[in-house]
């Protein structure tokens, strides 16, 4: 539980982008699947951001504390595609 809460620190600061991200796949009444692959390419954009620009360094505190970078992806894509899809379906029942 404890990485698990570590690696939602490194999440944090994107995940209102996220949200906003959701809000207008909702808006747009966009499918799950097409909401899936949309994090994904938002993923893979977080993690080209992260590595070649200063944002690096923000892996040294993860490193030191055994959990790596794919460890850190892969958590942050099921964290944030399960939150995508709990708030579209919820979003299309109340639409």
């Amino acid at each position: 539980m404890q990485r698990f809460l570590t690696i939602m620190i490194f999440y944090k600061p994107f995940i209102w982008y996220s949200f906003s991200i959701n809000v207008l796949m909702g808006i747009f009444n966009f499918g799950l699947v097409f909401a899936a692959v949309t994090k994904l390419f938002m993923l893979i954009f977080l993690w080209y951001y992260v590595h070649e620009t200063r944002q690096k360094r923000r892996f040294l505190f993860f490193k030191n504390l055994g959990i790596s970078s794919r460890t850190i992806f892969a958590t942050v894509f099921i964290v944030d595609i399960l939150l995508t899809l709990s708030f579209l379906i919820l979003f299309k029942e109340f639409n």
